[in-house]
């Protein structure tokens, strides 16, 4: 999917999932980035899940406690039965797990720093903390970039009021 139309179709999400938990939507939009490949995993296609959760803990308002293995040996994911769910129940992930990082959201690169050296990150995975959190501040930079210049144009995007350092 393109950058902009990942961004015009998830913002809105993003927008109201941040004002929901009190999280900057434009490190929603980042991680989910991240997580899908700008929407293109089987896992946000198939199965609502922009975030990479996985199906421990008890089901809740946004999920229903129904998951998926992409593989034989993969970890149990989160299925949701839409958008919305996957990024309301991060936010709820982000904010009772990850306060900390919650509460740095409108500062993107101290957000990065506190994720991406949290358990949220599965090095076990391959995953590269350091890797992580560069990317993270490097997408918000483009996010940022990409709403500023479709609100100029004067499209319907959400206000998001997000500085990155």
């Amino acid at each position: 999917m393109e950058i902009s139309v990942f961004i015009r179709e998830y913002a809105p999400l993003a927008g109201e999932a941040g004002r929901a938990f009190r999280i900057d939507p434009v490190v929603i939009l980042a991680q989910a980035a991240i997580e899908t490949g700008w929407g293109e995993s089987t896992l946000c296609r198939e199965y609502h899940n922009f975030f990479g959760i996985t199906a421990y803990g008890l089901p809740n308002v946004w999920w229903t406690g129904r998951w998926t293995e992409l593989s034989p040996r993969s970890l149990r994911f989160r299925i949701y039965p839409d958008d919305k769910c996957s990024f309301m129940d991060y936010c709820r992930l982000l904010r009772s797990a990850y306060p900390r990082a919650a509460d740095m959201s409108a500062n993107p690169t101290a957000f990065a720093k506190e994720i991406a050296y949290s358990p949220y990150i599965s090095e076990v995975n391959g995953d590269n903390r350091e890797a992580y959190r560069k990317l993270i501040v490097q997408l918000c930079r483009k996010i940022s970039s990409q709403l500023s210049i479709v609100n100029q144009k004067g499209g319907q995007m959400p206000s998001l009021s997000s500085t990155v350092n």
